[in-house]
């Protein structure tokens, strides 16, 4: 299913190879802070920086043998570099490396996210003004209850988009940090102001205070922000599926020439995308009950984090870069029929008018609890014998008490359901 998937970008940024390019960037930076310090002399760290390479399969050769990832890859480094590779790590652990090379790949993910975010958030805005006039029924419980316009969902929608966005980007600034403060955070044999210039350098912040790891609420709270986007797009294709039922059939997924829907039924056509958006939102949900248990570790630190990380945190900034894509491709081509909303409109004979109805009799006097009781009785007698609910109501001799008949029959105007939704767009700042 990935495989198909057309922007190779994020997935580059999670490779091997791109992880041991940021590991070398973050070592070469500690030793270039180190050689303007004079703590190195500036000759090695040329020859360092010159001679500086590595060779994926021979760093995972080497770790079969020491069964320690960053020992094999300084090993390699060290291959190429010669005699003054002894001063390469110097005084760092290997979470220094780590947290601080895994912040560069988060800074680097968060941008390929941030941007379809705010694609997302322009396709719902176009959509939004596109459907803002088209009349469809709402429903609470699934059951009709009063008309709305196709485009309050697309503005609904957006809203909460610019919501995570706005999320999104405390998350992403909050997992932008590094560390070089050696074994337990102490900085026993490393300056403080290495750590700081180092981290400057790279585009990262210094954490202000560290123990042997930079500390995983700040993971936490980027994955558990990505679910909550996951969440709002499964909520977009969640509703898409609904609408695409037979039985309602007022929205649905392109259905391109040659497709297939099913091997033993050719007529299906099934909301196969929306639903793969389902499915993969509960992916990222899931990693972030992980990335909340990896907030709390042994002392200083253990490494029951660092095996569920190189699982979650790829895996979730892929998986969220590929949904947003293909939420926004659902979007773009997704298939509307007017006609069908406007059927399902009149389902219920009038019924949606009832609340009008209700209204009306309170402001002739009638009390709250009268008037239910005489809307919900024709209401019902709709639901038991398919009649139409305004024909009772004018000869409903009770209501008639109340009522005069162009009073009842003025309510029954769809024209009024669209006299604030201007007001909302406005609100909302959309044209």
């Amino acid at each position: 299913m990935i495989n198909r998937y057309t922007l190779p970008e994020m997935g580059k940024i999670w490779s091997d190879r791109h992880k041991f390019e940021t590991w070398w960037q973050v070592e070469c930076e500690v030793c270039r802070v180190q050689a303007e310090r004079g703590e190195i002399p500036i000759e090695d760290f040329k020859i360092i920086e010159d001679k500086a390479n590595f060779n994926v399969e021979r760093i995972l050769e080497i770790e079969k043998e020491v069964k320690h990832d960053v020992i094999a890859f300084l090993t390699n480094v060290s291959e190429y570099v010669g005699e003054p590779a002894r001063h390469i790590h110097k005084g760092m652990t290997s979470s220094d490396l780590l947290d601080s090379a895994l912040a560069l790949q988060l800074a680097d993910a968060g941008e390929l996210i941030l941007d379809k975010m705010n694609k997302i958030i322009g396709v719902l805005e176009l959509k939004a003004r596109e459907y803002k006039d088209m009349l469809m029924i709402g429903r609470s419980h699934g059951i009709h209850a009063e008309p709305i316009t196709f485009g309050l969902k697309f503005l609904i929608w957006k809203e909460e988009m610019q919501r995570n966005l706005k999320r999104f980007k405390l998350a992403l600034e909050d997992v932008k940090v590094g560390k070089i403060s050696g074994a337990v955070g102490t900085y026993q044999h490393l300056d403080i102001d290495v750590e700081q210039k180092v981290c400057e350098n790279l585009g990262l912040k210094a954490a202000p205070i560290s123990n042997q790891i930079v500390q995983r609420d700040r993971h936490a709270f980027f994955v558990s922000t990505l679910a909550v986007v996951g969440s709002t797009l499964e909520k977009i294709a969640v509703e898409i599926r609904h609408m695409q039922r037979t039985e309602v059939l007022e929205a649905e997924e392109f259905f391109s020439k040659g497709q297939k829907g099913s091997s033993a039924m050719p007529h299906k056509r099934n909301p196969i995308l929306t639903e793969r958006i389902c499915g993969m939102a509960r992916l990222i949900k899931g990693y972030a009950q992980t990335a909340f248990e990896n907030v709390a570790l042994w002392h200083e630190r253990d490494i029951s984090h660092s095996s569920a990380e190189r699982v979650i945190l790829p895996d979730t900034c892929i998986t969220i870069d590929f949904i947003l894509y293909e939420t926004t491709r659902v979007l773009e081509n997704l298939m509307v029929y007017p006609e069908n909303m406007m059927k399902n409109l009149n389902l219920t004979r009038g019924l949606i008018f009832s609340q009008e109805i209700l209204l009306l009799l309170i402001e002739k006097g009638v009390s709250r609890e009268k008037a239910y009781q005489l809307v919900q009785k024709n209401a019902m007698q709709v639901w038991r014998e398919g009649k139409d609910f305004k024909d009772l109501l004018l000869n409903d001799n009770e209501i008639k008490q109340f009522l005069k008949d162009s009073e009842i029959r003025s309510k029954f105007n769809l024209d009024k359901i669209l006299a604030r939704v201007d007001l909302i767009y406005k609100k909302l700042n959309v044209k």
